[in-house]
């Protein structure tokens, strides 16, 4: 068995298994060797229906294992749990010659060649399904010496599984916003103080990839308009005097095939990692989304919103889609004229008074999800 002397390496491999949780089976195999049992295990058990989940071991049979996951969890003797932290073995839990005479004892433990356990709860952060660790102690029983060495090891393993859980937590939730930003049509970029680019989404890098509206240029983010940039620069540097990314205005963008885009801005106060781990201040948010009403119905629901008459939207959705006035007329095979009257009447329902700000409402209408 090995001696004192060997704690330090297994404290820090137990760290290393909260960090990475596929070096616990080598941290408990350690355990194992230093408490001196034939067996340990790191398990989870239902208190209401006594079902257990063996997460990691070493010693035992997977047989044995799948045994007490499928039937003998219901019958070991930790019916009622120990303190949180505190080592307790079988004689300590129940009437000893009665546990022999059970199945627990003469099912599972004896044909493994074991007769006593030390077992203790770990993490208890879901109360309901605490987390332990057993060491199988074999044909001997748990004795004092067993009991200290695995006091220990005890507060190290459970804060390594406290890691565990946080850093899993965070997984899922930047797994699931990671989702949910990939599945918006708007293509959203993070950029630094110096406007470059820390992470775009899905529909950001297909924007990006045209090499259109959006691009990088040595590292920077820039856009198809000149006044965009100088705001983005001014906002994003905190030269405006406001914080960085806060802005209200929409800044228009026009692709070379004509198609309008709107950018937003928004304030962004955090610290990510990018690929190479180097650490990057991400000064604001910049969403870039295509102006389309995405079909009939979101027309249909403008028109409700403002009370359009059918002339009066087909105006709207000529402006946002195709142009001004002469290309709206044109392409509706009506008279400038009738247009413009037409035009003007939107302009008082909607409350705009500018072409450019009818194709900023219009986008807000639009689907934010990929289609």
């Amino acid at each position: 068995m090995p001696g004192p002397q060997n704690l330090p390496d297994l404290v820090e491999s137990i760290y290393d298994a909260g960090i990475d949780p596929w070096r616990w089976n080598d941290a408990v195999a350690g355990i194992r060797d230093f408490v001196g049992g034939k067996a340990c295990g790191v398990f989870s058990k239902d208190s209401i229906s006594k079902s257990g989940v063996t997460h990691y071991y070493c010693g035992a049979d997977p047989h044995f294992i799948q045994l007490y996951a499928d039937t003998h969890s219901k019958f070991d003797p930790l019916t009622v749990l120990p303190p949180h932290g505190k080592v307790v073995t079988v004689p300590e839990l129940v009437e000893f010659e009665e546990y022999r005479k059970g199945r627990f004892y003469q099912e599972w433990m004896q044909p493994q060649g074991c007769s006593d356990a030390a077992n203790v709860v770990l993490e208890m952060s879901n109360p309901s399904c605490p987390v332990m660790m057993t060491v199988l102690s074999g044909r001997r029983m748990v004795d004092p010496g067993m009991k200290h060495r695995l006091s220990l090891l005890v507060p190290h393993a459970s804060r390594a599984l406290l890691i565990n859980r946080a850093m899993t937590a965070q997984l899922t939730l930047e797994t699931a916003l990671a989702d949910v930003l990939d599945n918006l049509t708007a293509g959203i970029f993070l950029l630094d103080a110096f406007c470059r680019l820390v992470h775009a989404n899905s529909a950001g890098r297909v924007l990006l990839a045209a090499d259109d509206v959006v691009r990088t240029v040595a590292g920077q983010f820039v856009t198809s308009s000149a006044d965009a940039n100088r705001t983005l620069r001014d906002a994003f540097a905190g030269r405006d005097g406001a914080p960085p990314g806060a802005s209200s205005d929409a800044m228009p963008l026009l692709a070379r095939t004509g198609e309008r885009y709107v950018a937003h801005m928004l304030p962004l106060s955090s610290v990510l990692r990018n690929a190479g781990e180097r650490v990057v201040d991400a000064a604001g948010a910049l969403l870039v989304r295509k102006v389309s009403l995405g079909g009939q119905s979101y027309g249909e629901l403008i028109a409700r919103t403002f009370e359009l008459t059918p002339a009066e939207l087909r105006v709207l959705l000529s402006i946002v889609e195709v142009g001004g006035i002469p290309e709206t007329a044109a392409a509706l095979g009506v008279a400038e004229t009738t247009a413009k009257t037409h035009l003007h009447r939107v302009f008082a329902k909607t409350g705009v008074s500018r072409q450019v700000d009818l194709v900023k409402l219009a986008a807000g209408f639009a689907n934010p999800f990929v289609n």
